[in-house]
């Protein structure tokens, strides 16, 4: 059984220009996502500086644009001078955040020698839990500052003589949480950080600062956290943070289908808070949205308790979900609402890169391989190019315990007016049957436009997953069914799917 979804989009109906930094991911000391994620000397594919060559290979086909550093929970309690210098001079430390040993092998310096190769913006997170304001002068001072003080000629005597000139640094992490070391509260923490933003400043006035919003948007200070922290900081913050992660929880698949539905509103939400403040301060600047922390997270599961008592091991198994084809779909609207509000969120991250809840698996001295997820990242970043256009979504609906009713199919299309490039990206969010799309192009100011390329992603189990021996069992494949015909394009979505349709403007 079918029904029907019609989309309806015109060149002229544009949100924002596609922004690059929106597909930023996110690399923290945690469990194995630095050791044996993205370094480890000891592999057959390692470079000189002990970096796996094919994460860097899977990095850069991921089509990954930023990168957040260190954390994370784990940078509330992290030194970051102990992370430079001879490695044999770097002392262990207990991570309190996931009770695990950090051999600080990987620094700032190594990771922005790998931030290098794998071609990505770093985005720099301080520690404002358990340090403060010096902390984030210091570590910017060593990384920014030209040869000739004390930390930037330390940074070029550990071999570095050129400023990493990183320009994005976040404020912290999650600091409205309980379960953060140096927890503080809204006032507290909007005192730290107006404070840190004021200095940091000081030093380069054309940073871009990220400040901390709240760590989901079911926190009970959520909407108060942001109004009190950016009434305060408003104007030496450019972004304000915005962390979200979703699973299906006790087997209420319907609502985990509808999760985009809590983004927007999440998204929404932030957006109004900080309008607000802008005007009540009289300020013709507008904050931006940093979604620095988003994806599927099981965090009931086994795999997400960290070590206990005397075990405090290095690069634990820690968060290592396996992702389905149903957590791609989810993933893949995810990035659909992130690319629908191009106009106010400026960056975003997807947590994380390697190991842990991440896109890409590897084995300690073995194989690395791509969970369902990469796909739609990978394609969505790679063809959403020019602008992000209003789409205007007709489908049924289907009722879910969370949200009463969501839209069965949901969908964002980016438009290249100068190559002609059309590309739509819908999903399927319904368990029931297919949904017959149709959309009608022939007066929306494309001109004539023939079909590319169109993808699915589906199985039809909707648990299965990859694994290192079947890497290929869930992954995009042809959509035969969708068909471009006297400027109407048409085709068949099946349930819990996601696709990417591709069109270009005809040369006459």
């Amino acid at each position: 059984m079918s029904s029907q979804v019609t989309l309806t989009l015109n060149s002229a109906f544009r949100v924002a220009p596609v922004r690059r930094r929106t597909f930023g991911a996110f690399v923290e000391h945690l469990g194995r996502c630095v050791y044996t994620g993205i370094h480890e000397p000891d592999h057959p594919s390692a470079d000189d500086q002990g970096f796996r060559t094919d994460v860097l290979e899977l990095t850069r086909e991921l089509g990954v644009s930023s990168v957040r550093y260190p954390g994370g929970n784990f940078v509330s309690g992290y030194r970051w001078e102990d992370g430079v210098g001879p490695l044999e001079q770097r002392p262990v430390r207990h991570d309190l955040a996931w009770h695990s040993s950090d051999p600080n092998t990987v620094g700032l310096d190594e990771f922005m020698a790998w931030a290098k190769k794998a071609d990505v913006e770093p985005m720099y997170a301080v520690n404002l839990g358990t340090r403060g304001v010096q902390e984030a002068l210091d570590v910017l001072e060593y990384a920014n500052a030209p040869a000739g003080t004390a930390l930037s000629d330390q940074r070029v005597a550990n071999g570095h003589a050129d400023p990493y000139k990183i320009s994005m640094w976040c404020l912290g992490n999650e600091m409205d949480g309980p379960w953060q070391i140096g927890h503080k509260n809204a006032e507290e923490y909007a005192r730290v950080a107006t404070e840190s933003a004021r200095a940091m400043r000081m030093e380069d006035p054309n940073l871009e600062l990220i400040v901390c919003g709240s760590s989901n948007s079911s926190m009970p200070t959520f909407g108060a956290w942001e109004n009190t922290v950016l009434t305060e900081a408003y104007e030496f913050v450019d972004m304000v943070s915005a962390h979200a992660y979703y699973s299906e929880k006790d087997g209420d698949q319907a609502s985990f289908l509808a999760s985009a539905d809590d983004m927007d509103y999440f998204i929404d939400s932030v957006v109004a808070t900080a309008d607000h403040v802008g005007a009540k301060l009289k300020s013709d600047k507008r904050i931006m949205v940093s979604f620095d922390e988003w994806n599927i997270w099981y965090q009931h599961r086994a795999e997400s308790r960290p070590p206990s008592g005397d075990d405090w091991p290095v690069a634990p198994v820690l968060l290592e979900d396996i992702y389905s084809a149903m957590d791609a779909v989810v993933f893949g609207n995810l990035l659909i609402s992130l690319l629908r509000h191009s106009d106010r969120v400026a960056s975003a991250s997807l947590a994380q890169l390697v190991n842990v809840i991440a896109p890409i698996m590897t084995e300690p001295g073995g194989r690395a391989w791509k969970q369902t997820t990469f796909h739609p990242f990978a394609l969505t970043s790679r063809h959403a190019q020019g602008e992000v256009l209003q789409v205007n979504v007709e489908a049924p609906s289907f009722e879910n315990q969370r949200f009463g009713t969501s839209a069965s199919a949901d969908a964002v299309a980016t438009w290249d007016e100068d190559s002609g490039d059309l590309t739509v990206f819908v999903v399927n969010r319904d368990a029931s049957g297919v949904l017959d799309l149709g959309v009608d192009l022939s007066s929306g100011g494309f001109g004539d436009l023939e079909l590319v390329e169109a993808l699915t992603l589906h199985h039809e189990d909707p648990y299965a997953a990859n694994t290192a021996d079947a890497p290929d069992t869930v992954a995009p494949q042809e959509n035969a069914s969708v068909a471009m015909t006297d400027g109407r394009l048409s085709g068949e979505l099946p349930a819990i799917s996601w696709s990417i349709i591709r069109l270009t403007r005809t040369t006459a």
